[in-house]
C-alpha cells in the first residue's frame, strides 16, 4: 500500500447482525428516536409470509406503521415520489426499508425527500441533499446489495429511460438489522445474482482506483466469505451457516464500496437496467468476467492476490499469470450457481450495444474508479465479448 495514498472515510450506520436480531427491531426504532413507522418492502415478502417476521415485533411494541409494497425490482423516482407523499401524510419520523436493495434504496429515498421536499429527481447525482432524512433503518433479506451501510440509492428515470444514482451522506441509513434468518427462504436465483452483485461489490472496490487499507480488508475477507459460501446456498437454502456468511460478506462488500466505490461493471449494468429491465444484480454478475479480463492489464497484482485468494493455482507465475487465472475462477463460480453465460442469454439486442456502451461511459463515478480507462470502441468490445461468451 502506498504512502502517497489518502482517504476519508463515513460510515456512520449502527449495524445490528445476527440470528434472531429481528426481535429487536423496536428498539432499534427507538433508539432513532422513531415513533411511527414507514415500512417499505418488497412485495415478494407479504405473499411469502416473511414479512411478518419484520411486522410482528412492531405491533407487539404498538410502534404504528404503514406499509408499503409499491416497489419494482429496478424502482422509477416516481415510487420513491410517491412514498415520500405516504410518509409525510401520515407523520412519520421513522423508515424502515426491507427486502432487496430495491426496497432499501426507495426506503432511502422517501426519507430524504420528508424533509428535503422536491422530487426524487432532483436529488440525481453527488452532493445534492442538503437536510438529513427522517431517521432510516434498513432490514435486507439479500445477501447482496450493501445498500444498508451505503449513501447511495438508484432508480431508473421514467422520462430519460436511463439509470441514475442520488448520492450523499445524508443517505447513510442510521441503522441496519441483519438477520441471517430472514434470508433462509431466498430462491436459489436470488441467491445466485446477489450473491455476484455482492462479489463484484467486494472486487470492484478492491482494484478501485480509490481502494485503500481500510476498503482493502473489507473487500478481501467478503470475497473469502462469499466464494466459499455462495454454492452451498445455492445448493440448500436451509443451511444457516451458509446463510450467515453470505450476509456478513455482502454486508462488509458494502463497506467495501462505500469506502472506494465500484467500477466498469456497474457502469455497463446501469444500461441493461434502465434500457431492459435486467435485474441489477443478474447484469453485474453475467459482465463480470467479461470485464474483469479487460481490467487485468489495470492491476494486476491485485487481480492476482484475488485469483490466490479464491485458490488458484498460481505458484511460479508472475502478476499477470496469475491475474489470468482468476477469469476462469470466476466464470466458474457463475456457471456453479446458473448464471446465463452471455448477454445473448438474456435476450440483450446486438444491435443496441452502441447505445448501451455510450450511456455506460456517462457513468462517470464507477468509470473513472476504474483501474483501467476504457475508451468508447473498447466498452463496445466488452458488450461484443459479453454477447458471444467464453470458448470453454
Amino acid at each position: 500500500m502506498s504512502s502517497q495514498i489518502s482517504f476519508a472515510v463515513n460510515q456512520p450506520t449502527r449495524i445490528h447482525f445476527g440470528c434472531g436480531v429481528i426481535e429487536n427491531l423496536p428498539s432499534v426504532v427507538k433508539e432513532c428516536g422513531g415513533s411511527k413507522v414507514f415500512l417499505v418492502a418488497d412485495p415478494g415478502l407479504q405473499t411469502a409470509g416473511l414479512l411478518d417476521r419484520v411486522t410482528a415485533p412492531l405491533q407487539k411494541a404498538d410502534i404504528p406503521y404503514e406499509l408499503y409494497t409499491n416497489v419494482d425490482p429496478e424502482p422509477g423516482l416516481g415510487l420513491a415520489d410517491r412514498g415520500a407523499e405516504l410518509a409525510r401524510a401520515m407523520g412519520a419520523d421513522c423508515v424502515i426499508g426491507v427486502g432487496g436493495g430495491s426496497a432499501m434504496d426507495v426506503a432511502k429515498a422517501v426519507s430524504i425527500l420528508v424533509t428535503n421536499g422536491g422530487k426524487a429527481e432532483d436529488y440525481l447525482g453527488l452532493g445534492k441533499i442538503k437536510l438529513p432524512g427522517i431517521a432510516k433503518i434498513m432490514v435486507p433479506t439479500t445477501a447482496g446489495t450493501g445498500s444498508e451501510v451505503s449513501f447511495t440509492a438508484v432508480f431508473i428515470n421514467e422520462k430519460t429511460k436511463s439509470k441514475g444514482g442520488m448520492n450523499g451522506d445524508p443517505l447513510y441509513p442510521e441503522a441496519a438489522v441483519l438477520d441471517p434468518e430472514l434470508t433462509l427462504s431466498l430462491p436459489p436465483r436470488v441467491t445466485a445474482a446477489t450473491g455476484i452483485d455482492a462479489f463484484t461489490h467486494a472486487i470492484e472496490a478492491f482494484v478501485s482506483t480509490q481502494a485503500n487499507g481500510m476498503s482493502d480488508m473489507y473487500a478481501l475477507q467478503a470475497m473469502s466469505l462469499i466464494s466459499v459460501n455462495l454454492s452451498k446456498a445455492y445448493a440448500n437454502g436451509g443451511n444457516i451457516e451458509a446463510r450467515y456468511n453470505m450476509l456478513l460478506g455482502s454486508l462488509l462488500a458494502g463497506k467495501a464500496l462505500a469506502t472506494a466505490g465500484v467500477g466498469l461493471v456497474h457502469a455497463m449494468a446501469y444500461p441493461l437496467g434502465g434500457m431492459f429491465g435486467v435485474p441489477h444484480g443478474l447484469a453485474n454478475a453475467v459482465l463480470l468476467p467479461y470485464v474483469l479480463d479487460y481490467n487485468l492489464i489495470g492491476a494486476p497484482e491485485k487481480y492476482a492476490a484475488v485469483a490466490e485468494l479464491l485458490g488458484c493455482e498460481i505458484d511460479g507465475l508472475n502478476d499477470r499469470e496469475a491475474a489470468n487465472a482468476l477469469i476462469p475462477a470466476v466464470y466458474g463460480l457463475n456457471m456453479d450457481v446458473g448464471i446465463p453465460s452471455t448477454l445473448a442469454d438474456l435476450q440483450i439486442p446486438a444491435d443496441k450495444i452502441p447505445e448501451m456502451a455510450k450511456i455506460a461511459l456517462t457513468i462517470t463515478r464507477p468509470v473513472e474508479n476504474n483501474p483501467r480507462q476504457p475508451s468508447l470502441d473498447e466498452v463496445i468490445a466488452v458488450y461484443h465479448n459479453a454477447m458471444q461468451g467464453w470458448d470453454v
